[in-house]
């Protein structure tokens, strides 16, 4: 058969070649929601750049077991966080490179996903998995491996002993934090924490906004004992308070609704919501855990920050940073909450209108994109 060549781009070589679309694997967990979080907005923002496939190694290997142990550690680290911080510390002194047997199957899950999907590159937003490609690629063609790391300035040694090709961080002080790991400059990239690409597009408050009503989101968690205390001590403020109740809301819906009723048109409920970057970006000020999508998500629409709770180790470095950017403070009680937004209302708001100008020299909405175009320059297919 004849092949007409100014027809057939191959074999005219004065026409272009096909644009070559790479092959973006990218793996994530549920132990928290910052994994899921950042793979999920990478996913995105490589959309129509890419073919690009997000799976869960460890749900695919024992999907029950898994569901078990999100849900465990949910309770550990909601309840009885000391318990999780032993736990997590504990973690600095395992050996990774060697395989573990109760994660064996997760560890065949990344095989078949190397051999089916057959990427160009694999992008981790979990620790764990970049010690099993590595095992891997003795029997599988070895790609470009990037580790996003989701934790700020405190960074647990499973992420930095871990054999990627590139680490992309959320800030200069965990790139110093790193390199005191051993971790060679070069393989560093601060891009920031990949938020919601949205978080580029979405207005703004001003720091000069004249705060009629000032208005808090929060976001309790699901052991809030004190959370009457909590809402009464934020509405002794000329304030309005958002609540967002997420997966707590039956845990949580009939004492918030009691308190709406006692507090006319002063509360405003939401349940399971997609909207964050919208709320976090339409608020002046932010009440939740220190969790590290939750700080990087404010820190990107420049909206300062009280944390009410924190989960020691993993989560110590996000107030940390919160502290370092002088644009929010650890209050884990109403009397805290009640004492620290007093200061920040003082004086016409001074201290709020300090910490959000701060927060614009900081804030880092395009991060999802820049680590796309970064992820992108460093496949196979490049």
């Amino acid at each position: 058969m004849r092949v007409d060549a100014t027809l057939h781009p191959l074999l005219d070589p004065a026409l272009p070649f096909p644009p070559v679309t790479p092959k973006i694997l990218i793996l994530s967990a549920s132990f928290g929601d910052g994994h899921n979080s950042a793979a999920r907005n990478l996913v995105q923002a490589l959309q129509g750049r890419s073919e690009v496939l997000m799976a869960d190694p460890c749900d695919l290997g024992n999907p029950r077991i898994n569901r078990l142990l999100c849900r465990t550690y949910r309770e550990i680290t909601t309840y009885t966080p000391r318990i999780w911080a032993w736990l997590y510390r504990s973690t600095d002194q395992q050996d990774f490179r060697e395989p573990l047997p109760f994660i064996a199957a997760t560890e065949d899950s990344v095989g078949r996903l190397l051999s089916e999907f057959q990427p160009d590159l694999v992008v981790n937003t979990y620790p764990l998995y970049p010690y099993m490609l590595e095992r891997h690629f003795t029997t599988h063609p070895r790609v470009p491996v990037i580790t996003v790391i989701t934790d700020s300035i405190e960074v647990n040694a499973a992420w930095s002993r871990s054999p990627s090709d590139h680490f992309l961080i959320t800030d200069h002080h965990t790139k110093e934090s790193l390199i005191t790991q051993k971790i060679p400059p070069e393989k560093i990239y601060v891009i920031g924490f990949p938020v919601s690409p949205r978080f580029e597009k979405l207005p703004k408050i001003s720091a000069h906004d004249p705060l009629k009503p000032f208005r808090i989101l929060f976001f309790p968690t699901a052991r809030s004992p004190h959370l009457s205390k909590i809402i009464r001590a934020i509405l002794t403020h000329d304030v309005h308070i958002t609540i967002v109740l997420g997966r707590n809301l039956r845990r949580l819906y009939k004492k918030t609704h009691a308190l709406k009723k006692e507090f006319p048109g002063r509360i405003t409920m939401k349940g399971w919501t997609q909207q964050v970057p919208e709320l976090l970006s339409s608020h002046h000020l932010v009440i939740g855990k220190a969790g590290g999508a939750t700080v990087h998500e404010a820190i990107a629409a420049q909206c300062p920050m009280l944390v009410h709770h924190i989960v020691p180790g993993q989560e110590e470095g996000n107030i940390e940073l919160l502290e370092r950017y002088q644009s929010g403070s650890l209050a884990t009680t109403p009397s805290q909450i009640h004492s620290s937004l007093a200061r920040l209302l003082k004086n016409n708001a001074h201290l709020w209108r300090e910490q959000k100008s701060r927060l614009a020299q900081h804030a880092k909405p395009a991060a999802a994109r820049l680590a796309a175009d970064l992820i992108l320059s460093k496949s196979s297919s490049s």
